[in-house]
């Protein structure tokens, strides 16, 4: 069999908060794991892909997130070269969207609207029961830890929006708070990879804010398997092969997904991730030829 040739497009330090060091070794752990099924790889940054005049492999593996890394990507793909994750499901990662399509596939979720960062009315804080708000940028990831904020009444909430407005934030999503357990989970789509853990019980968590307004684990019992399923429906629903996200496990045993990002850290367990990633990504691109 002929060597494949890939490139690997690593991602910006910016668009890692909080995880620089661990979305390195997940990225590093994976190129070794597609050298051994017989790859040939080269790696470069954002910057390094925006700048090149010709992209010479036809199949490429990337954690980017840049917009303008995101579009030529997306260029690329409809010329014919295999993108994983996908440019096209990475978008769909971004707030706004995913919301939009977690909420079109009957995925469950926190009560979520999406509205301009200029509204100041009434309407969706009265439809949204409960304590408090969950403020979100919309157009892309959380990049600042101001992009996700706690809002324990609608005052508190518009004047987040007002600040994001200032920071010339179009729109933002504001969802219900949900009162449970916090659960982290990872999966590789079409593998049986799946991963879920307390983050807290692991100190692994980009913000500390959910823990001081809902308060320490109380281990509810929930139905694992449901959750790999809901969460592999979530990563189709978007259209991503590697996926992580968190959901809210309620005291009857239900959750809901708050969050889906592509290609996340996998810090806790990337030793046993790496291997499956690089396997997910190697049948895409000998299988869709």
């Amino acid at each position: 069999m002929n060597e494949i040739e890939i490139l690997g497009v690593h991602r910006n330090k910016k668009f890692s908060p909080n995880h620089i060091g661990n979305d390195d070794a997940i990225f590093s752990l994976t190129a070794k794991a597609l050298e051994k099924l017989g790859c040939r790889v080269t790696i470069c940054c954002e910057d390094d892909f925006l700048a090149m005049q010709e992209v010479r492999q036809s199949k490429i593996f990337t954690m980017a997130r840049q917009k303008e890394v995101v579009a030529k990507l997306q260029k690329l793909e409809k010329e014919g070269i295999q993108v994983v994750n996908s440019a096209f499901g990475i978008e769909k990662c971004f707030r706004t969207n995913l919301t939009n399509a977690l909420n079109e596939n009957n995925i469950p979720v926190a009560e979520s609207y999406i509205v301009p960062t200029g509204y100041q009315e009434e309407t969706v804080f009265d439809n949204i029961k409960g304590k408090g708000y969950w403020i979100k940028r919309g157009d892309f990831h959380a990049i600042h830890k101001e992009d996700v904020s706690f809002a324990a009444s609608r005052e508190e909430a518009k004047e987040i929006l007002r600040e994001y407005a200032l920071r010339d934030i179009p729109d933002a999503v504001i969802s219900e708070h949900l009162v449970g357990d916090l659960v982290k989970f990872y999966g590789v789509r079409g593998t049986d990879f799946f991963f879920w853990f307390y983050p807290y019980d692991n100190n692994h968590h980009k913000y500390t804010q959910y823990q001081e307004v809902n308060g320490s684990s109380a281990y509810y019992a929930f139905d694992a398997g449901n959750l790999q399923q809901v969460a592999t429906d979530a990563a189709l629903a978007v259209g991503i092969d590697i996926y992580g996200g968190d959901a809210i496990v309620g005291k009857d045993g239900q959750f809901r997904i708050i969050d889906l990002n592509d290609w996340p850290s996998f810090a806790p367990c990337r030793d046993q991730a790496a291997g499956h990633i690089a396997n997910r990504i190697f049948e895409v691109f000998t299988n869709h030829n």
